[in-house]
């Protein structure tokens, strides 16, 4: 089955809910990097996570989930845009990725001391001059202590940065990273005709039914089925489903701008030293090279980083 979000939405009731499976976007990401066990779980959750967090965008944009930790691993990052194009990466601390147990939890990864926090950003692309992208910030601890999984991480996000009751069952292995969603929106949500209509125990029940769900069973059975049990009694409106796939931003005249904005002196140092200035993608790993003639060409006049070499001439 191809990466897809399926939404829909209960007809008596202001829920609607979401069902994402990642496949081939969750391998390419694994492809490019090799993570300790524990962070490619962590790692395939906010995968799933951001893109049902992202199927809800109101605007054409990216979602970008970032988890900054005070443990072994320092950032965690997943973005998303409004086609559901993704990429991911984690970022470890001075302590070697090896030393990270097999065993190891969302806090012994990312908030030993306390001090980690999800910051999650939307930033739309055509914004107007002046406008900033929004941004979340919450800490990973809850009322009763550190919280345990992304799961709980992004509900206690919602309820406080946007005051929706939303539910969230997230799984990942080497294989695929999956994830369901159940929001209750304000109101009648827009899609219950009549009043009469309204089922005050809706949001209750399919919370109820959501917690039978296994991680086991989450990554182990396709959305459809998992669908048909959980709400096989349900009243319920599907809509089209959305392709997911793995996009990496990066290129080599974005490397050539960056250079730019670091200045003439600071990347002939790098060439003095070097030889040459090398830069890989945090994302997807890709090399980029540029040596003392690339560099020339790139100060030469402002505004030539556009005209660094094309990508069939690329070095990676």
């Amino acid at each position: 089955m191809s990466d897809q979000l399926q939404k829909f939405m209960f007809s008596t009731a202001p829920v609607r809910g979401e069902i994402v499976s990642l496949r081939n976007t969750w391998q390419e990401v694994l492809t490019r990097r090799s993570y300790p066990a524990p962070v490619q779980t962590v790692l395939g959750e906010m995968m799933a996570a951001c893109a049902l967090l992202c199927a809800n965008l109101k605007f054409d944009g990216t979602l970008i989930m970032q988890i900054f930790g005070d443990g072994p691993v320092k950032m965690l990052v997943v973005q998303c845009n409004s086609e559901l194009s993704m990429r991911a990466t984690a970022r470890y601390g001075d302590a070697s990725a090896n030393a990270i147990g097999e065993e190891a939890s969302l806090v012994d990864l990312v908030n030993i001391g306390g001090n980690g926090r999800c910051v999650i950003t939307l930033d739309p692309h055509n914004k107007v001059p002046g406008q900033q992208p929004y941004q979340g910030i919450v800490p990973l601890n809850g009322e009763d202590g550190p919280l345990q999984s992304i799961a709980a991480v992004l509900e206690h996000y919602m309820h406080h940065s946007e005051q929706l009751d939303t539910r969230l069952w997230l799984a990942a292995n080497t294989e695929r990273a999956v994830g369901m969603l159940l929001q209750k929106l304000p109101g009648d949500g827009g899609i219950v005709p009549h009043p009469g209509e309204l089922d005050a125990d809706t949001w209750e029940r399919v919370c109820t039914l959501g917690n039978t769900l296994s991680q086991d069973e989450l990554l182990k059975e396709e959305p459809q089925t998992v669908f048909r049990r959980l709400f096989w009694q349900e009243n319920v409106r599907h809509f089209d489903p959305a392709p997911a796939r793995f996009e990496c931003s990066c290129s080599r005249e974005k490397v050539g701008a960056m250079l730019k904005m670091l200045g003439r002196p600071e990347v002939d140092s790098v060439i003095e030293e070097r030889g040459h200035v090398e830069i890989h993608c945090d994302f997807c790993n890709q090399r980029y090279e540029f040596d003392p003639v690339d560099v020339a060409q790139l100060f030469v006049a402002s505004g030539l980083s556009e005209g660094v070499a094309p990508a069939t001439g690329q070095r990676h």
